[in-house]
């Protein structure tokens, strides 16, 4: 396989943006990756669908750490820093491939679109924190619910015995439900009903003008948090301190749960199993989700994150350190949950017929069990002021992400940084209006699923591109050129071979999940996911021929080219000559320092 250049190809020559910059500290690329973890909607989902898988069901993570997510976070990172260029200049390497990058964009502008809900939420329940009494405590509850005319919440668990009927055979008993006030509070203040399945989910649309105005209220922090820390040295500093203080706070509010009444059952139930063969069963599906989203939401996080790091850093290690650091985030949160999971059961714990109806447990029910401890408001404050910050730290990364690799694949929007972050980030605003809808609150989380089919499609394609067209002999001694360390052959094996199994599986796991989602979603929501599976599957080969047609020569002369590395070389010029000399120049087309000394002459 020969390396094009594009003075032979007749395309326009990569120019890297010598303003990009770098990281402050090495470590600030590994904050970055941890921060990536906190992206709720998937905990969510996996605590939905795997709820009481409990510490076992992590116990496949582990397993699929070494076979799967750190040889392809090694993948991702060694794009990223190798060609210092975000994650659609990063396919130089493969240019037919290019659409990838642009899949993976789109990805992330969808996800921005509607995860501002979990930066919204929290302050929803921050700003009324300061009030003398908090609205869905038991004693607040009175001056806006009548529970006589309504549901019964937790606050009145002594009302009537349960209903019942008698049929000719034998009787049918009716179990009690509860409701929790914090999710009843949000229900009125959005005006629309939680549960996904509820059949007033299908009525007109609604916009909510609350919803509305903490939706300006997050992206106003977004657009000043761009405003202060849009170079690279200052964002890094930024998410910093973002993930310690989020990661602290946590911490905080893990240890004042565990003094919940039903808080250490829950815990214990986290860590011991009661039927492991089904708890590891669901692990493999719920942990896989999680695998998916370690590399962010549209993807190609991990790649642009990675293109700060300086030539030489260890992305070995640095890799480790994340795939540990994310799942004991995804730990954390798990006991979390089943701590006021089973605080909300010991409510009910002496009637055997009733329970309580826990929605968005880490959001939303979560509230309820803060209304009744001491110094209830500033336990709310500091819980969701802990969730807004994960919130932020998720949304602006992919902002970042997003932004620097635009900048990286045109030119003429450098020139225009300021104008087009904050025109960005405006435009993502506008479109998110569309999740302060009730269909929107409702349905966000079959887009979310969606994802899975998209991540398992781009993985089988990166595969492709690295291992088998690029070659893995190349790969290998990239890393070993950039490093000074190999890439063992039993890695590359797994990742040609084993791991495509995996991710097939996942596909069709992906699949079933979806349509179970999707079978309670509007045309509108079916609309936007129908294009987030459709798009990774004809976008990335559309891009291929239409980067094909521009190339010449014959059909088969063009489709080899355009798979052959072009401007594939270190940014750094002394590192770029030390890569010409170990390639070597019959792979070249045109060597890569002829071509420095051309444009510099021109």
């Amino acid at each position: 396989m020969a390396y094009e250049s594009s003075y032979v190809t007749g395309q326009k020559p990569f120019s890297p943006d010598l303003k990009r910059g770098t990281w402050e500290k090495p470590s600030d690329f590994i904050y970055a990756c941890l921060g990536l973890a906190f992206k709720l909607d998937i905990l969510v989902a996996s605590h939905w669908y795997f709820f009481d898988m409990g510490i076992i069901g992590i116990l496949p993570y582990y397993l699929y750490m070494v076979i799967y997510l750190v040889p392809i976070l090694v993948i991702h990172s060694f794009m990223g820093q190798f060609s210092s260029s975000g994650f659609i200049s990063a396919f130089r390497v493969a240019p037919f491939f290019k659409g990838m990058g642009y899949v993976s964009c789109f990805l992330s502008i969808a996800m921005l679109i509607y995860y501002a809900i979990f930066a919204a939420v929290p302050i929803i329940f921050m700003v009324n924190s300061f009030r003398p009494t908090l609205p869905w405590s038991c004693e607040g509850l009175k001056s806006w619910y009548n529970e006589s005319e309504r549901e019964t919440t937790i606050c009145n668990t002594t009302l009537s015995e349960d209903e019942q009927f008698e049929s000719e055979n034998d009787t049918i008993f009716f179990s009690k439900e509860f409701q929790l006030p914090s999710v009843i509070f949000f229900q009125d203040h959005v005006s629309t009903p939680i549960d996904s399945h509820d059949p007033n989910s299908k009525s007109g649309f609604e916009l909510s003008f609350h919803f509305v105005a903490y939706f300006v209220v997050v992206w106003a922090l977004i657009a000043f948090i761009f405003y202060k820390y849009s170079e690279t040295a200052r964002f890094g500093r930024f998410i910093r301190f973002m993930v310690i203080g989020t990661l602290g706070l946590l911490v905080v509010c893990f240890v004042r749960f565990i003094f919940l009444p039903g808080a250490l059952t829950g815990l214990y139930s986290y860590v011991t199993p009661k039927n492991a063969p089904i708890e590891l069963i669901n692990g493999f599906g719920s942990t896989f989700i999680m695998v998916l989203q370690a590399f962010g939401a549209g993807w190609g996080s991990v790649i642009a994150l990675s293109s700060f790091n300086g030539f030489k850093t260890n992305i070995m290690s640095y890799c480790w350190i994340t795939a540990f650091g994310q799942v004991l985030i995804y730990i954390l949160f798990g006991m979390v949950s089943f701590m006021l999971e089973h605080h909300f059961r010991e409510i009910t714990a002496e009637s055997y017929d009733s329970y309580v109806m826990s929605y968005w447990i880490l959001f939303l029910s979560s509230g309820s069990a803060m209304a009744g401890m001491h110094w209830s408001n500033l336990w709310t404050f500091i819980y969701y002021t802990m969730l807004l910050m994960a919130g932020l730290i998720v949304m602006t990364t992919q902002i970042f992400t997003i932004l620097q690799t635009l900048f990286d694949e045109f030119e003429s929007l450098r020139v225009k940084r300021q104008e087009v972050t904050f025109g960005f980030i405006g435009g993502l605003a506008l479109c998110s209006f569309i999740f302060c809808s009730n269909h929107g609150i409702l349905h966000f989380g079959a887009i979310t699923l969606d994802t899975i089919f998209s991540h398992s499609v781009l993985h089988l394609y990166l595969i492709l591109v690295i291992l088998w067209i690029y070659g893995r002999v190349r790969f290998q001694r990239d890393i070993e050129f950039m490093l000074g360390q190999p890439f063992a052959n039993w890695k590359v094996f797994i990742l040609r071979f084993i791991c495509p199994l995996f991710l097939i599986i996942s596909l069709l796991f992906g699949i079933f999940i979806s349509a179970m989602e999707h079978a309670y979603s509007d045309s509108l929501v079916m609309t936007i996911s129908f294009m987030l599976v459709i798009v990774p599957i004809l976008s990335i080969p559309g891009y291929g021929f239409y980067y094909l047609y521009q190339s010449t020569g014959t059909f088969c002369e063009r489709f080899k080219r355009t798979c052959r590395p072009t401007d594939w070389y270190p940014v750094e010029m002394d590192h770029r000559q030390r890569y010409e000399l170990s390639v070597g120049n019959t792979e070249l087309t045109y060597t890569l320092v002829s071509e420095e000394v051309n444009v510099n002459l021109s």
